[in-house]
């Protein structure tokens, strides 16, 4: 017969349930559980009371102070009572759930409910008061870490903490339901310490934590108390939310504030006493040479991986505090003021003491460009929120001292404060200090478009949008972080060519006079090489091989300069001839980060794949050649780099890059003629370096115009620039053009000769080996030196020759301008001269092909610019220009080149040609000599003062007012803009042509002629006596 069930009244299901949550007793019985504690002090009470021993919510509260208050040798402290409480609650829950009553369950699950609250408020006060009840864990037991800790990191983690990280926090890990039952619907002043406390945790568990460290898990926690609209409130108002003091700096705010070492997490290198732990570059790219590549693969991505996640995390806790309104203001100001403490990271060397890390802020970068992305769509649709009096009123970032890519500080700061003349100081300017302070006292959410004229103070009330602080705020977080880790890695490489140059002269030093001096060297260089070598990779894991990164970048700066565009008015061609000073003021390096970026990208393939190159494109072709509007000519300069890095055969990206060039609209009609714009503008660049830097910038640009030549449509249109600007820009570009390639050609003969004589004082073995080892390492180092020059300089003086040559084939009216002819003769005739002359055998080398010097070629395109230009000569003036040649001319010369023509293998056209040209200037060489002659002793003032020869053409100089022949002075016009004798500004429109003068030097030659002429002397005349001659015979006919 089966036991009927009992029937318990739902006082005693309440009890029984209580007991089994709290495990308490009110009876001494033996318990089967160990846990379970008898208060017996209670139970007296209660029957004193007059009391049933049974246990009730109205007893419940009681209940579990004395279970806290009390001293039992085998309970459990506290802290994990309280959370076993809830626990068992939470099962007894899931249990009531299945009851068929529904009253008692209904009035059961209340019960649970009541036990809940109760036992989450508990642990409030004791995380709030550690030491109001006992606690059984001794001083050495216990933790300075909050308990909540590990529940936090149990709820956040998953099966698998990612790289480095473990999902086990010990025990059986967080109640459900406790932790958002804990942090919500409390007061902020009983949570606040409890969360104080927990954020220091956090940021301990993460300080000097490598990107192969467990930072996942705490990152997570972040975000879920931050997730909390009382754990936002509570992390920006604690003390470390921005840290104080007088020696607040950028490295104090990445390693004490709260965030700050959750930003510091990453694979780049760091100084010694910040280095993180593990090692990335020791654990994932030592001795990287002997890994396999699928090894170093494997590093790769799991670098990738967890910075991403480190991003992706890091941007949701700030964008959880920006959606919040009572936290976005502090979320602004903390950014504010790490970019404001970390200006000096822009500075070429940076003090790692003072500054933050560089992977903090690419990690600030990525973050930031994270934020960016809801105004970074394809139409660019928000851009319209981005206001330019951000940059010159904006309450937070100190950007007003930043170079602008025009106006000089005294121009932006008189521009700034026009509007408002009644608050300036003594010089008529209101202090930044006092204008910076006028503006931190004013909030921001809202925004405006208003960018077209500078703010007064009455203005100043604007309230900048969103969109508008993270846009500027984005361009000084990539200007410090990003683009400067990219000169960073850029000069590691070079450090490590260096030190690999270094390591093969003292290797080849060993080979032939060991010395322990050496040995020591060469293993002290091979150890920076493998370190520096473990840095490069560290870099290229994380930011190289991140093309996301590198996207969003390209993308923001997209942005950049449809924006920056859009306050000249738009991409539209040719631009005003006064800049708008709202473009004028925006600090240079928005527009020298963005050429920066689209340089290192266009070298890492496929990282511009998908990207909108057009804007770019528009952007550099508008700007490369206008000084007006961007002053400093690096950066013209560098915006012809990108354009090199875009050209078919060499991008990574040949497809995406070559409409630009061959289907672009603005391309092709402005490109050509900028570039030769800016050859010429490039002459002078006002820094102490500018010779030798307009040879590098030349060089990308004259390997660009070879390119565009090959074009039709470019090549069209560059032919229409050499007709319209004859005498014009187009005649400068040729003179600069052939001033280089002399320069050029003549310092790598030189050092040709330098470098034969270091030869053969090292084949010398004998002699060689008496000298000191130090004088032999200085004249080795030497030797390599020389190499370097003269394959770089002679490289550049083919490609010079080389233009020379193939656009004076279809282009030669401006070689033979009087200005010119004579130039361009003299430079042909001392480069055949050098190629076939008597010294020619001193310049030749074991293995010319290695240092670029390649005779037999450079004599061809020689030869082909001789005649080209003898085609193109209507009026056979390019003969005579070539026999007045004092310096170089030899009429043997025409004949051994021709010789070595034949002997390469010359189109026979080409050659005779040629010879017949060297006929025609030996005749015109003959004929000077005999008008020399007829014309006698000249007078002085016939003779040009700066050439002293006969003046065809005299003009008086303005401003020294002296005499010269136009075609001199000209020819000196284009190169220097200033009067030879006093300095004074000068342009060919500003000569005053001497008539008179001229007159009587023509009176002078005929009367020379006619003299000779009467005296019956049997020399020919010259044309002018047989004009003159001719006259008079028709006359008297």
């Amino acid at each position: 017969m089966a036991t009927q069930k009992i029937q318990r009244s739902p006082a005693e299901i309440e009890d029984i349930i209580l007991k089994k949550i709290f495990l308490v007793s009110l009876t001494d019985i033996m318990e089967n559980d160990s846990r379970v504690v008898y208060l017996e002090m209670t139970a007296a009470e209660i029957l004193s009371e007059g009391k049933e021993l049974k246990f009730s919510r109205d007893i419940m509260e009681r209940i579990l102070i004395d279970r806290l208050s009390g001293h039992f040798p085998s309970a459990e402290s506290p802290f994990p009572y309280l959370i076993g409480c809830f626990r068992r609650a939470h099962d007894e829950g899931k249990r009531i759930a299945s009851m068929k009553d529904k009253a008692v369950r209904s009035e059961m699950e209340s019960v649970v409910r009541q036990a809940k609250k109760l036992v989450v408020s508990y642990c409030r006060i004791h995380l709030g008061n550690p030491d109001m009840f006992p606690s059984l864990d001794t001083g050495t037991n216990k933790s300075s870490v909050s308990p909540l800790l590990p529940l936090i990191f149990s709820e956040v983690s998953g099966s698998v903490d990612g790289f480095g990280g473990s999902s086990s926090s010990g025990g059986s890990g967080c109640p459900p339901g406790f932790l958002e039952e804990f942090f919500r619907d409390s007061d902020f002043d009983s949570l606040d310490p409890i969360l104080k406390g927990l954020y220091e945790d956090l940021r301990g568990s993460v300080l000097k934590v490598s990107a192969l460290g467990n930072f996942q898990q705490p990152l997570r926690a972040l975000l879920f108390l931050v997730s909390f609209p009382v754990g936002a409130k509570s992390l920006v108002n604690h003390p470390w939310w921005i840290p104080k003091g007088v020696y607040l700096n950028g490295r104090v705010i990445e390693m004490t504030s709260i965030l700050g070492p959750f930003f510091h997490v990453s694979a780049l290198p760091d100084h010694t006493i910040f280095k993180s732990q593990p090692d990335v570059g020791q654990q994932c790219f030592s001795e990287a040479s002997t890994r396999r590549p699928a090894d170093l693969l494997s590093s790769f991505t799991t670098i990738k991986t967890v910075m991403n996640n480190l991003y992706e995390g890091l941007k949701q806790v700030l964008h959880s505090l920006l959606r919040n309104a009572d936290t976005r203001e502090s979320v602004l100001e903390y950014l504010a003021e790490v970019i404001n403490k970390n200006m000096s990271r822009a500075h070429i060397q940076v003090d790692p003491i003072s500054c933050a890390s560089s992977g903090m802020f690419v990690n600030l970068s990525a973050v930031m460009l994270r934020l960016c992305e809801p105004f970074l769509d394809a139409n660019l649709s928000k851009r319209d929120k981005i206001d330019a009096n951000y940059v010159f009123h904006g309450p937070r970032l100190d950007l007003r001292e930043l170079t602008s890519l025009h106006a000089s500080s005294e121009e932006v700061a008189e521009w700034i404060n026009k509007g408002d003349p009644e608050k300036t100081d003594g010089l008529g300017l209101l202090s930044y200090k006092e204008n910076r302070l006028l503006q931190s006292q004013e909030a921001t959410s809202s925004g405006s478009n208003a960018y077209l004229k500078p703010k007064s103070s009455s203005d100043q009330k604007t309230k900048y949008t969103f969109i508008c602080e993270c846009f500027f705020m984005t361009a000084r977080v990539l200007n410090l972080g990003l683009l400067k880790a990219f000169s960073d890695f850029k000069h590691l490489v070079q450090d490590i060519s260096r030190c690999e140059d270094t390591l093969s002269t003292l290797k080849a030093m060993q080979g032939q006079a060991p010395a322990p001096n050496l040995n020591l060297d060469i293993t002290r260089l091979e150890k920076e090489i493998e370190l520096y070598t473990q840095e490069k990779l560290c870099y290229e894991a994380q930011i190289l091989r991140d093309g996301g990164l590198i996207q969003s970048a390209l993308s923001y700066y997209r942005l950049m300069v449809v924006w920056l565009v859009g306050l000249v008015g738009g991409f539209r061609m040719p631009l005003r001839s006064t800049c708008p000073m709202e473009f004028s003021c925006m600090p240079e390096h928005f527009v020298e980060d963005a050429m920066e970026l689209l340089i290192f990208a266009s070298r890492i393939p496929k990282a511009l794949d998908g990207v909108l190159l057009d804007d770019f494109m528009n952007f550099i072709i508008m700007f490369m050649a206008s000084p007006e509007y961007i002053r400093n000519p690096y950066l013209r300069a560098k915006m012809v780099e990108v354009l090199n890095c875009w050209m078919p055969r060499r991008s990574s990206s040949s497809s995406a890059t070559a409409t630009l060039f061959e289907g672009h609209q603005m391309a092709l009609e402005y490109l050509v003629r900028n570039l030769l714009k800016l050859y010429v503008d490039i002459e002078f660049t006002g820094s102490h370096t500018q010779f030798y830097d307009k040879f590098n910038i030349r060089h990308n640009i004259a390997e660009l115009l070879e390119y565009l030549w090959q074009v039709p449509s470019h090549h069209n249109a560059w032919r229409q620039i050499a007709k319209e600007e004859e005498k014009g820009v187009y005649l400068n570009f040729l003179n600069f053009l052939i001033n280089d390639s002399i320069y050029l050609l003549d310092e790598s003969l030189n050092k040709i000769l330098e470098l034969k004589e270091l030869e053969a004082e090292m084949s010398n073995t004998a002699e060689w080996e008496r000298r000191p080892a130090q004088e032999r390492q200085e004249r080795t180092r030497l030797f390599h030196s020389q190499e370097t020059i003269i394959r770089i300089d002679m490289k550049l003086a083919n490609e010079d020759v080389s233009l020379l040559a193939f656009t004076s084939e279809q282009i030669t009216a401006p070689f033979l301008l009087p200005e010119m002819v004579e130039r361009v003769a003299n430079m042909l005739n001392y480069f055949l001269l050098q190629l076939v002359g008597p010294q020619r055998k001193s310049l030749t080398l074991k293995d010319p092909e290695k240092y670029e010097f390649r005779p037999k070629e450079l004599l061809k395109q020689i030869v082909n610019i001789y005649v080209h230009l003898a085609r193109g000569d209507k009026e056979n003036i390019f003969p005579t220009a070539i026999s007045k040649d004092g310096r170089s001319y030899n009429e043997q010369l025409f004949t051994a080149a021709g010789d070595v023509l034949r002997r390469i293998g010359e189109d026979g056209r080409i050659i005779r040609e040629f010879i017949e040209l060297g006929a025609k200037a030996k005749v015109a060489a003959s004929e000077a000599m005999d008008t020399e002659a007829v014309l006698g002793e000249i007078p002085d003032e016939f003779l040009d003062p700066i050439q002293y020869t006969l003046m065809k053409d005299p003009v008086i100089l303005p401003s020294s007012r002296i005499t010269v022949d136009r075609s001199v002075i000209q020819r000196h016009l284009l190169s220097d803009s200033t009067d030879p004798f006093n300095r004074s500004h000068l342009t060919p429109d500003m000569l005053i042509p001497d008539n008179d003068l001229k007159a009587r030097i023509e009176e002078f030659i005929r009367s020379q002629e006619l003299k000779k002429h009467g005296e019956g002397l049997s020399i020919p005349s010259t044309k002018a006596t047989l004009q003159t001659t001719t006259g008079e015979m028709n006359l008297i006919g």
